[in-house]
């Protein structure tokens, strides 16, 4: 009976040593796969700067509209007696017109209705669009909405900083660090450099440098990405897809900025700093797509997933 005994407790401890140690492997495969702190906090305040970023009051989850402007005038407000209705609560009927001139835009406003730039209150205004950087912005309320240039096509561009969409954003899930997404890059220059064909959502091409080609391993694979960028440029921005896009991350892919390769010719691409293109939080964005060069065959489980608060 104490043989017994005695076995029974030799097999206990046998087995809860086997347990431990088991849990004691995983624990440090699971480190080792992610990461030493310092760079799991690096990744961790790069993303929860891009949540602030997302949130502040004009960020993507406040764009409402879109809205293409045709030639001549173009009234707006709350109304859709309107060629474009605005999204807003409380707006008035007509706040006035946009009038396209060629390739000149103005603004005039309707007598009573208070629309300002930088907290000045304007009644007619000749308007920058973003292709020179600092797009003239316009207020009332909550709204705020400027235009942009796409193609030869122009478009009003609107914010609600008391949008549904930035009221009830809950956050981005996103993969676990893991340093194996983080790749040394070996550039290859173009010469001279080239420009790459990138879609949109518009359905339309556009052209956009590219200074060279980036090369790297992963997983006993060679891959390639042709960024975008000037010559001049310190970031360089890269548009990409992979076998997780439509399953766990958006269909359409994801972008990333990395510096500008140095003078040994490298680069770091750290996907776990991928993310989510704007065209994931709203319908009104006009978003790049991966060039077919830009896909990468392979599931790359790193950076934001899908994100589905914006029922598509």
């Amino acid at each position: 009976m104490r043989e017994s005994s005695a076995f029974h407790i030799r097999t206990i401890i046998f087995l809860t040593s086997i347990i431990v140690l088991t849990l004691g492997i995983s624990n440090c495969s699971k480190t080792n796969d992610q990461g030493d702190p310092n760079y799991i906090k690096e990744v961790e305040e790069w993303h929860n700067n891009r949540i602030t970023s997302l949130t502040k009051p004009d960020g993507w989850l406040s764009l409402t509209g879109l809205h293409w402007l045709k030639e001549g005038k173009n009234s707006f407000g709350g109304s859709e007696q309107n060629d474009i209705r605005f999204a807003g609560k409380n707006l008035p009927d007509k706040m006035g017109d946009f009038i396209v001139e060629d390739s000149v835009i103005y603004v005039e406003v309707e007598p009573g209705v208070q629309i300002t730039h930088e907290d000045v209150p304007i009644k007619k205004m000749k308007l920058k669009d973003d292709t020179t950087g600092e797009p003239t912005q316009l207020r009332y309320q909550s709204l705020l909405w400027y235009i942009i240039k796409r193609g030869e096509r122009y478009a009003i561009r609107l914010k609600d900083s008391q949008s549904e969409s930035l009221l009830n954003f809950s956050g981005i899930e996103t993969f676990p660090v893991q340093s194996k997404w983080r790749v040394t890059a070996h550039f290859t220059a173009y010469d001279p450099p080239k420009t790459i064909e990138v879609p949109n959502v518009l359905g339309t091409i556009i052209e956009n440098p590219s200074p060279g080609k980036l090369s790297f391993t992963l997983d006993n694979r060679e891959y390639s990405l042709d960024p975008i960028a000037d010559p001049e440029d310190k970031r360089w921005f890269i548009i990409f897809g992979d076998n997780t896009n439509g399953e766990e991350t958006y269909g359409a892919g994801r972008y990333l900025y990395i510096d500008a390769p140095g003078e040994d010719g490298t680069t770091i691409i750290d996907f776990n700093k991928a993310y989510n293109p704007p065209c994931v939080f709203t319908p009104y964005a006009t978003c790049s797509l991966p060039p077919d060069q830009n896909f990468l065959e392979l599931r790359l489980t790193a950076g934001e997933k899908y994100y589905h608060g914006y029922d598509h």
